[in-house]
């Protein structure tokens, strides 16, 4: 079996979590759903560092951001599927 770039945690999630060094823009990235095992696959937007969150579908500002199941977030601009999600698009709604 390949080894996954991209790991999803709950089928709700509208992200995922870049799990290999090095991923590129223009990378297919192999997408692993821990929920259930599934897979599916992404191509990668933009350069995306390990650790870091990738959009599974488009994403506009004011979008709430789903992870383990769970709202984290709400987007200040809008991404495409495929490209990074982090501080820089990306804000609590704490405060």
């Amino acid at each position: 079996m390949a080894i996954p770039q991209l790991l999803v945690h709950d089928r709700r999630d509208n992200v995922g979590v870049v799990v290999v060094e090095e991923l590129k823009k223009g990378d297919e990235m192999l997408c692993v759903v821990t929920e259930d095992d599934s897979d599916f696959t992404l191509v990668a937007g933009q350069d995306v560092p390990i650790g870091h969150k990738v959009a599974l579908v488009d994403l506009g500002e004011g979008d709430t951001i789903i992870k383990y199941g769970e709202d984290i977030g709400q987007m200040i601009s809008s991404v495409a599927a495929g490209e990074h999600v982090h501080v820089h698009n990306l804000k609590t709604k704490r405060w």
